[in-house]
């Protein structure tokens, strides 16, 4: 995909685009939603660079994927080497905040769950990680909301007081396994609302008092082309 960090005024952040680091079940009320159990640790899994595309004029995505679900979701950029970390030094290793969108085929990953499969399937597609640009870090990790709209409608609002594992301490819990390097990203997990994506469907997507912009969802014959950009940008 053709994507580059930066920042909500257009300034590239100079840093390699590394793995995205997702988290699952973060929030109760999304758990219960899908039915699954709260986990008594994080649920933590990749998306490769590959899946990352950019929030522009268009989300493009593969018809052969239809139909892939939305997941509103605090993004983390590191910017400093974490690898069993304190909380102390996640602080200072966190540079700048975002919002992502999870892409999720939910009847794949239903699918994979059932047979105790790995998600990459569901998960881990071509342009499964749409992220926006990204803004400061805020005073208060625990105090940062945001939202989602589709077609003018509230669909997604998310506050991370309201996270089974904080911020901070969960990307502390991920440094304990995954040594994190400047450019991850980490999806910290998406509350209750999720749904399907129609052909069409108007997204705004806003992060404390700052709208991160807006994207309209296309579902093409391949949503790449053989070079691996996504082929309607």
């Amino acid at each position: 995909m053709d994507y580059q960090h930066q920042w909500i005024n257009g300034n590239v952040i100079t840093l390699p685009v590394g793995q995205v680091y997702c988290v699952g079940r973060n929030y109760v009320a999304h758990a219960a939603e899908l039915n699954n159990p709260l986990p008594e640790q994080p649920v933590i899994f990749i998306k490769p660079p590959s899946t990352i595309q950019p929030l522009g004029h268009l989300l493009t995505l593969a018809e052969k994927f239809a139909p892939v679900h939305f997941e509103t979701e605090l993004a983390v950029l590191i910017t400093q080497p974490l690898y069993e970390a304190t909380p102390s030094e996640v602080q200072s290793g966190l540079g700048a905040m975002a919002l992502g969108l999870d892409l999720t085929r939910r009847d794949q990953q239903s699918y994979l769950k059932a047979k105790g499969l790995p998600w990459e399937r569901a998960k881990a597609f071509a342009g499964s990680a749409l992220i926006t640009p990204f803004v400061a870090t805020p005073e208060n990790w625990d105090d940062v909301f945001f939202s989602l709209a589709i077609n003018g409608e509230i669909r997604q609002q998310g506050h991370t007081a309201n996270m089974l594992t904080s911020v901070v301490l969960l990307i502390a819990h991920i440094s304990d396994t995954f040594p994190l390097r400047p450019g991850d990203v980490v999806f910290t997990g998406t509350p209750e609302g999720v749904g399907p994506l129609a052909n069409g469907d108007e997204l705004t997507l806003r992060l404390g008092e700052c709208d991160l912009g807006e994207t309209r969802v296309v579902y093409a014959s391949s949503s790449v082309d053989n070079h691996g950009n996504n082929a309607a940008r």
